[in-house]
């Protein structure tokens, strides 16, 4: 399990978005929490 770095919420690696940022995996329980990540680049 992963810890959406948005939300705070544990998702499970098989079934998370993911995005990779300073070259380290983040995982996301949705496209919302995701864009938002991104959308945020500090």
């Amino acid at each position: 399990m992963q810890t959406d770095p948005v939300c705070g919420m544990e998702v499970d690696e098989k079934d998370a978005l993911i995005a990779v940022r300073g070259g380290r995996k983040n995982f996301f329980c949705s496209n919302e929490c995701r864009d938002e990540f991104l959308k945020n680049k500090s």
